[in-house]
C-alpha cells in the first residue's frame, strides 16, 4: 500500500467535500450528522490539514443544539434513484442520535493530537462537556443508553439502545474523561456512566434490540465492543474468531451485514482497527489491502462491492469512508500522536483519571 497516497488523497477528496461552513457532507448533494462529520474531520487533521480541521470542529460548536445534543440527517432514511445507485438525499429523516452526539469527544480529542493542538483544548471543551451530559441524562438505571434524544412525552423504556452504539459511546465517554484530566477537571459521574455501559454490554444482552430488531446481523455490532475496548483483549480475540468466517470475504473485506454479498469500505476500515486493538496486526494489514479496489481514482473510497453481481454499490465515495481509511492507517503505521487512541484503553473502568502512558502513550499535555 502506498500509505502517504491514499492519506493525501483521501483527504483531499474530503477538503473537496467540505462547505464554507466547514460542515462536510456526506456526499457532494447533502447528508450531515456529527458522527461521519467527525470521521472526515479526524481525516482531515490527521492528513496534516489543520486548517481545514478546525474548520470542521468549529462547525460543530455551531451546530449543537442548546440542550448539548446533535440534530443530524439520518443516512438510512435516504433512498436510492430510479436505477438503485445514487443517492437521493432530499429531506431525509432526523434525529438527536446520542452516539452521534457523544462521538464529539472523540473527534475532538483526536483531531488536537493528531496537529499537537494542546492550546486548542480550552476552546472545544464546553461543548464536549455538553455533549456528554446531553448522552448521560438518556441513560437507564440498567446502563444502557437509548439511541436518541427524548422528545416531549417519551420515556427511556419506549426507545431502543444499541450495541453498537453504546460500545462506541464507551469510547467517546473515555476521550471526554482524557480532556477533562487536560483541563484539572474530575468528573466521576462520566467514569461511573462509561462503567455501566461497560457492564451492561458484557453481562446483560437483553438490553439491547429490545423491540423485535436483532441487528447481530450486522458488523458493527460484532466488532464495536472490540473497538471500543469494551473487553479485555484476549476475549475480544475470541469474539473477532468467532464470527469472521460469517462477516468476512476473504480477499474482498467485510460484510456490512452477514445475509448481503455486500462487502464495505468503511466497514472493513473499522474491523481493521478493531484486529489491532484485539492485538491482530497482520489481519488488520490484509484487511486494507483488500480495499485497493474499492479506491476511487480522483480520490476516496467507494461505499462498496456487491460481489454477487460484482458491481459498486451504491455508486457513492462518502466522506466518512476516507475518514475511516485515513484513521486506520494511521493506527495500522503509527504516523501521528494520538495514532492508538481508538486502539487502546487509557482510562481504566474504575476509575476517572487516566493511566499514565507507557512509552507509546499519548503526549504529556493530557497527564501532567
Amino acid at each position: 500500500m502506498n500509505t502517504p497516497g491514499i492519506i493525501a488523497e483521501s483527504a483531499a477528496y474530503i477538503k473537496s467535500l467540505q462547505r464554507a461552513d466547514g460542515s462536510i457532507p456526506w456526499i457532494d448533494r447533502g447528508i450531515w450528522d456529527a458522527w461521519n462529520h467527525g470521521e472526515s474531520v479526524m481525516g482531515l487533521a490527521i492528513a496534516g490539514n489543520q486548517a481545514d480541521a478546525l474548520r470542521g470542529l468549529d462547525c460543530l460548536i455551531e451546530r449543537q443544539n442548546a440542550d448539548g445534543g446533535f440534530t443530524g440527517d439520518l443516512g438510512a432514511s435516504v433512498p436510492l434513484d430510479d436505477d438503485n445507485r445514487r443517492l437521493v438525499p432530499g429531506t431525509p429523516e432526523q434525529a438527536r442520535d446520542t452516539n452521534f452526539t457523544g462521538y464529539v469527544a472523540v473527534t475532538v480529542l483526536r483531531s488536537l493530537l493528531a496537529m499537537k493542538a494542546a492550546d486548542k483544548v480550552e476552546r472545544y471543551w464546553p461543548m464536549v462537556e455538553r455533549a456528554v451530559e446531553f448522552v448521560l441524562r438518556h441513560q437507564g438505571p440498567a446502563g444502557d443508553i437509548v439511541w436518541r434524544g427524548l422528545d416531549e412525552g417519551d420515556s427511556l423504556e419506549e426507545i431502543d439502545s444499541l450495541r453498537a452504539g453504546n460500545a462506541s459511546l464507551y469510547k467517546s465517554i473515555e476521550c471526554a474523561l482524557l480532556l477533562a484530566r487536560a483541563m484539572d477537571e474530575d468528573r466521576p459521574h462520566w467514569a461511573e456512566a462509561r462503567r455501566a455501559i461497560g457492564a451492561t454490554l458484557r453481562e446483560n444482552d437483553a438490553r439491547f434490540d429490545r423491540f423485535g430488531i436483532d441487528r447481530r446481523r450486522y458488523a458493527m455490532d460484532w466488532y464495536y465492543p472490540v473497538l471500543a475496548g469494551v473487553l479485555p483483549q484476549e476475549t475480544g480475540r475470541a469474539r473477532l474468531y468467532a464470527r469472521w468466517n460469517e462477516f468476512v470475504e476473504a480477499g474482498l473485506g467485510c460484510r456490512c451485514v452477514t445475509d448481503e454479498p455486500w462487502v464495505t469500505a468503511a466497514e472493513t476500515a473499522e474491523l481493521a482497527l478493531a484486529c489491532l486493538a484485539a492485538g491482530k496486526r497482520d489481519e488488520a494489514r490484509s484487511l486494507l489491502e483488500n480495499l485497493e479496489p474499492l479506491r476511487a481514482a480522483d480520490g476516496g473510497y467507494w461505499m462498496g462491492w456487491q460481489f454477487a453481481e460484482s458491481v459498486v454499490w451504491p455508486y457513492e465515495r462518502p466522506s466518512w469512508t476516507a475518514g475511516a481509511m485515513i484513521m486506520a492507517l494511521d493506527a495500522l503505521e503509527g504516523l501521528t500522536p494520538g495514532s492508538n487512541l481508538l486502539i487502546r484503553t487509557i482510562v481504566p473502568e474504575l476509575t476517572s483519571q487516566p493511566a499514565r502512558p507507557d512509552g507509546a502513550g499519548l503526549p504529556a499535555f493530557l497527564f501532567d
